[in-house]
């Protein structure tokens, strides 16, 4: 721990004198062209627009030089997976792969200010579905996989681009991909545009910090059931399933999940523990350097926004019970949502439900969960990222951080594949619409991204 604290203050000192490598105006230009195409495809489910973005683009990938057999969409139901293969010398090792989606989460025109499938630019900001989530992403990897081409660039590995088709709703099309096309997207390791990233500050708009991700936690629902023989109501009975549900959810609500931490975990609270005010501060830094300080635990845990990167932790989302205003309710179902920790498996949270609830309510799964574990930390990663950003945007400050979603690099993750969030992008937290109305990017942070992932790319394939 102490010698991962030391690389990251090592990091963001040298994260400020590196100049960016000429990414020209035709560049630019191009990438915007490519970006406004994009959007344009409402890839939102039930649209079938995935397969048509994703010929789109490997359209682009022929044309700009790649061979058609290292363009492969592979179909899954309405949806469809887009993987291309930047073949390397082989000397580097293993390849790398570079995970995006082209699904997008519905919008709605009418809700709009402006077309959601429209790229429109305006006092500095791109607007538009996908703009951050992430069809940008999509965009800044394909631009530079087509420059470097052009520039003959020939990588020490392979580099393989994976733009999936579902991310946003059932992951299938990642599922399918890694299991019967491992060999298309096999990798010694992958980095995803789909988490991590920067944040500007609110005042100055200027790099801070920019998160690695290297773990993400797994979601469960699990529907809690009371049953009972009802009745009439003017006789009410000592049981009764609602009661019985109320005081098993109450139970539920009560309890906490043992903590635990990771890596990942630890630097995430050292880095917010000195930018947060205390006392939520210090027991940060308290918790980062002693994670057995409960202390420390329960103050963190207070606070919504970070006691998910404690423990697991379940709570109630929906309910409902009972049939007539008249009538003892014959059954009442809770519905908990469980967001489940690295290393804990969802049979384990399962019983647990089990024993606060009791043996009178029927626990069951809604559906199978995504678990992977956390991601070992690669030095070559970070010093690769610190150099990209030394180039797009000096200043930030490096932290590792656990996701508590769950993206395609989850799926990577439970196949083998460690995956990193390397988002290249930078926004205000108070600009963060990712999945809301008038969703938005920085028009420079998009333009940054270009010299980022091309000095990424260098760091990790190139000569050196």
């Amino acid at each position: 721990m102490k010698f991962y604290g030391f690389l990251l203050i090592a990091l963001a000192g040298s994260a400020t004198a590196a100049g960016a490598p000429a990414v020209s105006d035709h560049d630019r230009a191009e990438a915007r062209e490519i970006f406004a195409s994009a959007i344009a495809f409402e890839t939102s489910i039930g649209n079938g627009q995935v397969p048509k973005l994703a010929e789109s683009l490997a359209e682009r990938f022929r044309k700009g030089g790649f061979p058609a057999s290292d363009v492969t969409i592979v179909p899954y139901g309405e949806t469809a997976s887009l993987i291309v293969r930047y073949h390397g010398d082989g000397t580097g090792g293993r390849p790398i792969a570079l995970l995006a989606h082209m699904d997008v989460v519905a919008a709605k025109r009418s809700d709009w200010k402006r077309d959601p499938f429209t790229l429109i630019e305006e006092n500095g900001v791109f607007y538009g579905r996908g703009t951050i989530d992430i069809k940008s992403e999509v965009v800044l990897l394909t631009e530079t996989f087509l420059r470097l081409k052009a520039q003959h660039f020939v990588p020490t590995r392979d580099l393989i681009i994976y733009f999936s088709g579902d991310e946003e709703t059932a992951q299938k099309s990642s599922e399918d991909v890694l299991a019967n096309h491992r060999t298309l997207v096999d990798a010694e390791f992958a980095l995803n545009g789909d988490g991590g990233g920067g944040v500007l500050s609110e005042d100055t708009g200027k790099p801070l910090q920019f998160y690695v991700q290297g773990a993400e936690k797994s979601s469960a629902t699990f529907s809690l059931t009371a049953r009972n023989p009802g009745g009439h109501s003017s006789m009410p009975r000592a049981d009764n399933a609602i009661y019985e549900l109320a005081t098993a959810l109450t139970a539920v609500q009560h309890y906490q999940f043992p903590v635990m931490t990771n890596e990942w975990t630890l630097g995430d609270l050292r880095a917010a523990g000195a930018l947060t005010p205390d006392p939520l501060g210090a027991a940060m830094r308290r918790f980062a350097a002693d994670p057995t300080d409960a202390a420390a635990a329960a103050e963190i845990s207070r606070n919504p926004a970070f006691v998910g990167k404690l423990r697991t932790t379940c709570v109630a989302t929906m309910l409902a019970g009972g049939h007539a205003d008249n009538a003892l309710p014959q059954s009442a179902v809770g519905t908990v949502n469980c967001r489940i920790f690295p290393g804990v498996t969802p049979a384990a949270v399962q019983q647990q439900l089990q024993a606060l609830a009791g043996p009178a309510i029927e626990i069951t799964s809604n559906y199978e969960p995504l678990v992977s574990d956390a991601s070992p930390l690669r030095q070559d990663v970070i010093a690769a990222v610190g150099k990209a950003l030394a180039a797009s945007n000096p200043g930030a400050t490096i932290v590792p951080t656990m996701a508590a979603y769950a993206t395609d690099g989850a799926v990577f993750r439970k196949h083998g594949i460690p995956t990193y969030g390397v988002s290249a992008l930078f926004s205000k937290p108070s600009e963060e619409f990712a999945h809301g109305l008038n969703e938005r990017i920085p028009v420079a942070s998009f333009y940054n991204g270009l010299a980022y992932w091309d000095v990424l790319l260098h760091a990790l394939a190139g000569r050196h």
